[in-house]
């Protein structure tokens, strides 16, 4: 047989192992309304004014380090600044900025005559006490050294140990919300959410479901046929999600499977809506456990991996096979000129030979008696991932790994990582959840690693990069790009993370609504810019 019939074959078995092992994938998250149906549900009917969202994320509490990105993504908090399409910084509570020349002080001019849902005026006290709670938390403002913040008049005063370039970008995050004094108990806790969007809550159930209205005092004239209330509904399976569209019971359905999307591409009441987002799919490996430790057994994971196969088969987009960490979308991050991931099984299998792992009587690979067996861990929210890591499954087996999946929920990720006992983990990581990337990735590659980022993985080199980088208190083009390849280059080399698969975010929407477009940093639903059809 030649070496590409062989291949052929391969690509075939893993695809149909993908398909028989996913259907035995045990599920977790589903409510019974979802394994029933969408007319299941015990959801409150909605008029036929109201806009209803449906995505697969539960609102874990109100404290916006806990769920705050769902009262962002609909438009009932604010922060400081918010950022464009393009990533670029743009006023919202905050009006300008400035820094000092030597890096170490910022200044925000708030912006005045503003006021909170419950109608008390936000002043530079409100919005002192929700940063200073912020950055008393475990959160993103532990990224910037600060030294003290402080309310100088009209303006907000951070003044920094150590320069840090992307402070701006950290007040955009959703755990950096500015909330009215009525939001807080005595002791600080989170009761209710008392924002200053366009819109205000008016009800929530947790963890499923919330209802919005617009706030009138918010500013700016009415238009005519404009969306004035909206739901946010938690609905854990795709396929419900798309049916609740398709019956006319939701306006935008988010995170839908590939399956979701062929039946809608035809759908008479539907239109996909699609961006491609700067997220990437990868494994996330332990690089400290004893199994993976060996760089050479990274790499023969990558090495197994058939990305194009990958994102063909199950996403139905083979452009999205990932030949490198960062997608093409991280303009200044990913790196033309880098020699792209390859897919050599019989590579990789000289690989672990040349480790130690020679193959058992059952194919799996042996060293000193221990056999080379892992678990991955992923979740249902983003519906892909369990099927992603099926093929996963096979695709090391064929090289000798065998590899245990475990479906569970998005937080299984970050909790293993802290207690150190995460092996591998499938995850789909935003590398835009601070626009501006420098400040994603020290979260990722620290020193202490991240939840979703390098776990066990020690380099030098990498958080010294980036520390440099967010220090800059002038951007330098040419060195700049230069660090930035050489980070994407060692890991590249090195395989904290293996790349699978680049994102592209489809949006099933419904054909009663105009306006819709997604965010490319997945801040908003952006449901203020809708209207009725």
């Amino acid at each position: 047989m030649s070496r590409s019939s062989e291949v052929s074959r391969r690509r075939r078995s893993v695809l149909a192992a993908t398909v028989t092992a996913a259907s035995l994938l045990p599920w977790r998250g589903a409510t019974a309304g979802d394994r029933a149906g969408p007319h299941a549900h015990a959801f409150t009917a909605a008029g036929k004014d109201m806009l209803t969202v449906v995505g697969p994320w539960e609102m874990t509490g109100l404290d916006p380090s806990r769920a705050g990105y769902m009262f962002q993504r609909m438009e009932v908090v604010e922060n400081l600044l918010d950022v464009s399409n393009r990533g670029r910084l743009q006023p919202r509570l905050a009006t300008s900025w400035q820094v000092s020349d030597d890096g170490l002080n910022w200044r925000f001019r708030l912006r005045g005559n503003r006021r909170f849902h419950d109608g008390s005026e936000i002043t530079p006290e409100n919005v002192l006490m929700c940063l200073r709670r912020a950055h008393a938390r475990p959160g993103v403002l532990r990224l910037a050294d600060i030294r003290a913040i402080s309310a100088e008049g009209g303006d907000i005063a951070i003044a920094l140990n150590r320069p840090f370039a992307p402070l701006p970008y950290l007040l955009t995050h959703f755990s950096v919300q500015i909330l009215a004094p009525a939001s807080f108990d005595a002791k600080g806790n989170v009761v209710r959410i008392v924002g200053s969007g366009p819109f205000r809550i008016v009800s929530i159930s947790m963890p499923q479901q919330f209802d919005v209205e617009r706030f009138d005092g918010y500013g700016g004239l009415a238009v005519p046929g404009q969306v004035r209330r909206a739901r946010y509904i938690s609905v854990a399976r795709a396929e419900t999600r798309t049916l609740l569209v398709q019956s006319g019971q939701a306006e935008l359905a988010f995170s839908l499977d590939p399956p979701s999307i062929r039946a809608l591409r035809t759908s008479p009441k539907a239109v996909l809506v699609t961006q491609m987002l700067p997220r990437t799919t990868f494994l996330k490996l332990n690089s400290g456990h004893p199994l993976l430790a060996d760089v050479r057994v990274r790499r023969a994971i990558s090495l197994c991996v058939e990305r194009q196969g990958i994102a063909r088969a199950l996403l139905r987009d083979a452009d999205l096979g990932a030949s490198q960490l960062f997608p093409p979308s991280m303009s200044g991050w990913h790196d033309p000129a880098l020699a792209p991931l390859r897919t050599d099984p019989a590579a990789a299998r000289r690989l672990l030979a040349d480790a130690g792992w020679l193959p058992g009587p059952d194919g799996i690979r042996y060293k000193n008696g221990q056999r080379l067996a892992l678990s991955l861990t992923t979740f249902v929210d983003r519906p892909e991932l369990p099927l992603i890591a099926a093929a996963l499954q096979e695709e090391m087996r064929q090289i000798g790994i065998a590899v245990r999946v475990v479906i569970g929920n998005s937080s299984d990720i970050p909790a293993s990582h802290r207690s150190g006992n995460l092996q591998l983990g499938l995850v789909a990581r935003n590398f835009g959840n601070l626009p501006d990337p420098v400040a994603t990735l020290l979260q990722d590659f620290g020193v202490e690693g991240g939840d979703w980022g390098a776990m066990g993985w020690r380099n030098a080199e990498v958080p010294a990069t980036l520390a440099r980088l967010a220090a800059a208190t002038r951007p330098d083009p040419a060195p700049d790009a230069a660090a930035r390849a050489r980070v994407a280059a060692v890991l590249q080399a090195e395989l904290p993370m293996i790349p699978v698969v680049w994102y592209r975010q489809v949006c099933a929407a419904s054909r009663r609504i105009a306006g819709v477009s997604i965010d490319p940093f997945e801040r908003s639903y952006r449901i203020s810019q809708l209207q009725w059809t």
